[in-house]
């Protein structure tokens, strides 16, 4: 099986940063949107948020899936305590990027939506900077 140890690496990289790029990158496109969908009126806003969690729920599933099998790859006795201390941050990150997305989504106010939408995409950001981080 040792062989097929750089092609899972790629498959599970891969994976990250495409369920990244749906979760945070589809994040950072709908402020880029949220005037226009604000001009549609009705609930153009509410329908345009429902269908961006089919996509984005299973994308922070993957997330979190593929960063256990990140974490699993890397061999604990070559980390170094920075390492480790920046892992446990983007943990923390993640979960409130989920918590927050997750409020979000229940939100009735344009207070709270507020709030916890810009909670949510600079914890992701975050996260995705972190990310970075442990991979060099």
């Amino acid at each position: 099986m040792n062989h097929l140890a750089p092609a899972l690496t790629t498959v599970r990289l891969s994976l990250h940063v495409l369920a990244a790029a749906v979760f945070v990158g589809g994040q950072v496109t709908m402020v880029g949107l949220l005037p226009d969908v604000r001009r549609l009126g009705g609930d153009a806003g509410v329908r345009i948020a429902r269908a961006f969690a089919k996509v984005s729920w299973p994308a922070f599933g993957v997330l979190l899936l593929t960063g256990i099998w990140n974490v699993s790859a890397v061999h604990a006795s070559h980390s170094t305590s920075a390492w480790k201390a920046v892992l446990m941050v983007k943990i923390g990150v993640v979960v409130l990027a989920g918590v927050a997305a997750w409020l979000h989504s229940r939100s009735t106010s344009k207070k709270s939506l507020a709030i916890w939408g810009s909670i949510a995409g600079i914890a992701s950001l975050a996260a995705v900077v972190l990310g970075v981080l442990l991979s060099g």
